[in-house]
């Protein structure tokens, strides 16, 4: 299926890994040029490499930036200019007991999580809405609907960042731009990777095994496995596309079956 992306440029944040990255190259795949994003200059500059060698007719660029940092952002988007696919992504996790996380660790969740769409959407959002057509997207988590006790900080920036997508979607009405929102579920991240490879290592176990492990121990999924980062964006390119312009203010789930309800 074409996805009739050609000619349009994508920015996506927190791009150089992971779930991002898998967005990046799908889009590029579909004939976008790609703008990927990282906190790293190597990185960045790696990823870049990876896309033209991949899909050389693009022009596909880079910014550094550390959400994190508003400064940095600036910086970003002093350089970043007109962009017809916005996609919200990057973010950070981790476990914590709640009377845990200092008022600094809740500061930071909130800047880089939900923050930076505030910031990424103020800039993007006005020119897609002064040219007629355009994307937003938001990649949230199944943790922003029930929220995690481990990770209490976490769930509720992801439940701010669908609050965000929903407002937003209502600033294009009669338009052809659209904003909607990806509830992922459990991913198979490089961070996720990582970890798990260790714990492989330290039991003398196989990955796979502690993989199904981890998966049956902690989630409930229909699916019954880690989702791959390149089913999520599937999803992406789809509602980055032409092909989704009745779909806005939604909030699409690609979370493997974990959000069990009917709504």
């Amino acid at each position: 299926m074409d996805l009739q992306l050609r000619g349009k440029t994508a920015f996506i944040s927190g791009s150089t890994g992971g779930i991002g990255a898998a967005i990046a190259r799908t889009l590029a795949a579909e004939g976008a040029r790609v703008i990927v994003n990282g906190r790293s200059e190597p990185a960045v500059q790696d990823a870049v490499a990876t896309l033209r060698r991949a899909y050389p007719d693009a022009g596909h660029d880079g910014i550094v930036a550390d959400f994190a940092d508003p400064s940095s952002v600036e910086r970003l988007l002093g350089d970043l200019g007109a962009v017809d696919i916005l996609v919200n992504n990057v973010g950070q996790f981790g476990l914590a007991e709640f009377e845990s996380i200092s008022d600094d660790e809740w500061s930071n969740v909130l800047e880089v999580n939900l923050m930076s769409g505030v910031r990424l959407s103020r800039h993007a959002l006005p020119g897609m809405l002064d040219r007629g057509w355009g994307r937003v997207l938001f990649v949230s988590s199944e943790s922003g609907v029930d929220i995690p006790a481990d990770m209490i900080h976490y769930g509720v920036t992801k439940a701010a960042m669908i609050a965000l997508g929903n407002g937003l979607a209502k600033l294009t009405r009669g338009t052809a731009v659209t904003v909607n929102t990806i509830l992922g579920g459990p991913t198979y991240s490089d961070g996720v990777a990582t970890t798990i490879e260790s714990i492989a290592a330290d039991q003398a176990a196989p990955v796979e095994a502690v993989k199904a492990s981890i998966i049956g121990r902690n989630h409930t999924t229909l699916l019954e496995r880690f989702i791959e980062p390149e089913e999520i964006a599937s999803l992406a390119a789809y509602l980055a596309s032409p092909l989704a312009s009745a779909t806005n203010g939604a909030t699409l789930r690609a979370d493997g079956g974990v959000l069990t309800g009917m709504l």
